[in-house]
């Protein structure tokens, strides 16, 4: 399960990688104009909607992404698949069609279906056409409907297996949706208390998208909270045990502070090879989440690849919420926690001892920094820059004569045969196989073909080190695959 959770949070480092650019323009342009949006500024409008162009269709970005990292062969197709079937969910679940299909007025239609748009269902949609491509890609169908054979059926078959699974989301959504919104609404008279249990829900949540549950209970008007907008038009909450802006302020330590010190963390544990790539990508998410407060670049960097590390931060987050609330240091944001909103709310006479959240943030930042920098150390956790693919100079070079499909053919062979082969992938160096029996396994064989080494890194996984043509393998196996 691990292993498939670290695979998926691979594939997901193509989409978040443009993430942090595109986030940074929204928070520029919400700086020029904090109160229009673009409404008063041309210059803003562009840079907002520039940057919008991407962070509001995180879903469908996962869902290429995803489709294309988890197929078997990387083709071109399985991400048009995730698109069809991203496209198919969202469509037939969107409130307008709901409320077509169950004969209901618009207006009463559960609102989990307005965002249904969300990263979950990217990721559902990535997967689902992951497991059509590595499953029908290679159908053949008969000579009438040739046409429709092999890759060209993945998509089709995708699109079926999303209308089932929109059949059952249908029900199960709205359920799951109003479930959370009811516990916000129990929690919601429990003070500073519940205000931290709130935020570590909110963080834990995000990769399915129903934070937006508890969001519309807290920041905004489901019951009578309203927080986002009570705080910036500077109205004194009603809600019985609630102070304006408690369920925002803490938010601030750990996107200003708390985040960028985990991905300074991980950039330490990086192995020393690997430090210029992850360099890279760490840095470009932590100045995104400190300047705007998006965080999904780093979230979304280690939710998958160490799960242990995104519920730490969870609680972490609810920590922060909690001692903010409790001790009323309070500001509040419109677009997100990040530089950008606090220094708007110095503006804002509902914002209090709001200087008191900096000494916080650099508490956090040292809790993440030292607590995400033991834990990746002492569990060996492949945080990015960790994973154990390779130094590029593993292996060696071949010819432009080398017979790849010869020694492919032998390396098959020793690995039990194409029957034998659960998934393959390659790395910059390696052929990364996982197989259905292990004793069918003949080293030798394999070791006979010429490739440099074998490495054993699981019972059923097997890398067989081929140096930097490694494609080249690749693509032969696949024609005996």
């Amino acid at each position: 399960m691990m292993k498939y959770l670290q695979r998926l949070g691979r594939s997901l480092m193509l989409p978040v990688a443009v993430l942090p650019a595109a986030s940074i323009l929204m928070g520029i342009g919400y700086w020029i104009d904090p109160v229009g949006w673009g409404g008063n500024s041309i210059l803003a409008a562009f840079l907002i909607k520039a940057g919008g162009a991407l962070i509001d269709n995180m879903g469908i970005l996962f869902a290429v992404g995803v489709a294309l990292g988890m197929s078997k062969e990387k083709d071109g197709s399985s991400g048009l698949s995730g698109l069809v079937a991203f496209m198919t969910i969202t469509t037939l679940l969107s409130t307008a069609v709901v409320s077509n299909l169950l004969k209901v007025p618009i207006e009463e239609v559960n609102p989990g279906f307005g965002k249904i748009n969300n990263q979950f269902i990217g990721i559902l949609s990535g997967l689902i056409a992951a497991h059509c491509y590595n499953k029908f890609s290679h159908v053949k169908l008969p000579d009438f409907l040739a046409f429709f054979s092999g890759k060209r059926l993945v998509p089709i078959m995708t699109a079926v297996y999303m209308l089932a699974v929109s059949g059952v989301f249908l029900f199960v959504w709205p359920v799951i949706y109003s479930g959370l919104v009811a516990f916000g609404s129990a929690i919601a008279s429990l003070g500073a208390f519940g205000a931290g249990i709130y935020a570590f829900f909110n963080r834990l949540l995000i990769p399915t998208g129903l934070h937006h549950a508890l969001n519309s209970v807290f920041w905004f008007d489901a019951i009578g909270i309203n927080d986002i907008g009570n705080f910036w038009s500077n109205t004194a909450a009603t809600f019985p045990g609630v102070t304006t802006g408690m369920y925002q302020a803490g938010f601030f330590p750990i996107m200003m502070f708390g985040l960028p010190g985990a991905a300074l963390a991980m950039y330490h544990t990086a192995k020393d090879n690997k430090k210029k790539l992850a360099a890279g990508l760490l840095m470009a998410g932590a100045f995104s989440s400190f300047f705007t407060g998006v965080t999904e670049p780093l979230e979304f960097s280690f939710m998958f690849l160490a799960p242990v590390l995104y519920f730490i931060h969870a609680l972490l987050t609810g920590i922060s919420v909690f001692i903010a609330a409790t001790f009323k240091w309070i500001a509040g944001f419109g677009f997100s926690a990040g530089f950008v909103d606090y220094t708007l709310s110095f503006r804002i006479p509902a914002a209090t001892n709001i200087l008191m959240l900096i000494p916080l943030g650099l508490v956090m930042f040292a809790l993440y920094y030292f607590i995400f920098r033991f834990v990746i150390q002492k569990l060996d956790l492949k945080t990015i820059g960790r994973e154990d693919d390779v130094d590029e100079n593993e292996g060696k070079t071949y010819s432009k004569d080398t017979n790849f499909d010869e020694m492919a053919k032998i390396i098959l062979e020793g690995l039990g045969g194409k029957e034998n082969i659960e998934s393959m992938e390659y790395c910059i160096t390696r052929l990364r196989v996982e197989v259905k029996d292990n004793l069918k396994i003949d080293e030798k064989k394999i070791k006979s073909s010429g490739i440099t080494g074998i490495i054993r890194p699981s019972k059923k996984g097997i890398h067989v080190v081929v140096g930097p043509q490694v494609q080249f393998m690749y693509d032969a196996m696949q024609k005996y695959m």
